[in-house]
């Protein structure tokens, strides 16, 4: 499986497991060992992982690191954890900001097993930055934060590179961060620089700055919209073959949106047969009320359904031994691979594919 595919799996569980969690040290066990794990590290190696490193700081001896990821016998990322669900804040990030001045490491990790929160000293060597300049979410990632987590893989690990793009990658998040606010609720400065050169020589009255937030809002709201229609439709590559169909004569005339969960669901499907087929012979064709997932491009050879059209209600529907379909309601996407078995067992029922070949047929 791919690095993406473990985290998937992870959150999975972590999801349908959290409310158990109660402890800062079930925490650790259940949802931070598995996820450093998946960085590449042996946690059950103290030469790799080091548990409860002691970090001596000044008059405080004795002071330990939860965990301590070591390359040549020497810490490069640092873990303070906190129980499942526990506030993150800078407050309570004390013990790390010690930890980070009196050993090597040059990034410290705040966690609570659901999110990760990445520290360096970009704004005064050897003294940890208060902002973080990259945080993951076990429960909520897409693609471009796996590949900044991949970075941190042990595979991967490259000091000078990680350092050279935590600047950019900080600055650009709060700049994103900051334009999100203004899609929600755009200040009157921000409206004003905008509307500056719209407005001629009217003046800037409060009915006029009403007018253009009103404006602004629904204008940052259209453009996103259109960016993520251009993305889905670049999402549709050609080795994925999707086919609009409809379910009814008449549904031809209303458009077939294709959703991001019916892509992710794709995806996901694609990654779980991974080894048993081909992927480009993993199929998509959407309609009015189901998004097909055929192998072959083939209606014959069905490997499930997404019915995804409420958002509220995910719903699979599985075929065994091509039989009729059985629906199975969904958490959320990932709950998909909780039926990989499943689906892998359909794809296997079918024949395997062969060339064909002319037959001489005798007759009697």
């Amino acid at each position: 499986m791919d690095f993406i595919d473990h985290l998937r799996i992870l959150s999975t569980r972590i999801a349908t497991t959290r409310d158990r969690v109660q402890t800062e040290e079930a925490t650790k066990n259940a949802m931070i060992m598995p996820f450093i794990q998946i960085l590449g590290y042996d946690v059950f190696n103290p030469l790799e992982v080091t548990p409860e490193l002691v970090a001596d700081v000044g008059t405080k001896k004795g002071e330990k690191v939860d965990y301590a990821i070591l390359k040549d016998d020497k810490p490069i990322i640092l873990f303070e954890c906190k129980k499942a669900g526990a506030d993150l804040s800078i407050n309570h990030a004390g013990q790390l900001f010690r930890y980070f001045h009196v050993t090597e490491a040059r990034f410290g990790v705040l966690t609570n097993g659901l999110v990760y929160r990445f520290f360096t000293d970009l704004e005064q060597p050897n003294k940890m930055d208060e902002t973080p300049f990259f945080e993951f979410d076990i429960l909520d990632f897409k693609e471009r934060d796996v590949e900044e987590l991949k970075k941190f893989a042990k595979s991967a690990f490259d000091l000078d590179a990680i350092l050279t793009t935590a600047n950019d990658l900080k600055y650009t998040t709060a700049i994103q961060n900051r334009l999100g606010e203004w899609m929600v609720a755009p200040d009157e400065k921000f409206v004003r620089l905008l509307a500056a050169d719209l407005i001629g020589n009217r003046k800037f009255t409060q009915p006029v700055i009403d007018q253009f937030t009103a404006i602004t809002k629904r204008a940052f709201e259209q453009m996103l919209g259109a960016r993520i229609n251009d993305r889905l439709k670049g999402a549709m590559t050609p080795d994925t073959a999707p086919v609009a169909g409809s379910d009814a004569a008449g549904a031809a005339d209303t458009p077939i949106i294709t959703t991001a969960e019916e892509i992710e669901g794709f995806h996901i499907v694609r990654a779980i047969l991974r080894g048993v087929v081909a992927p480009h012979r993993i199929c998509m064709r959407d309609s009015q009320s189901y998004c097909a997932i055929l192998l072959d491009d083939n209606n014959r050879k069905p490997i499930c359904r997404l019915m995804f059209n409420n958002a509220k209600k995910l719903v699979l529907m599985l075929f065994h031994d091509k039989k009729d379909g059985e629906k199975v309601a969904l958490e959320s996407v990932d709950g998909i691979y909780h039926h990989a078995a499943s689906i892998k067992a359909t794809v296997l029922s079918y024949p395997p594919l062969v060339e064909s070949k002319s037959v001489q047929v005798a007759t009697v």
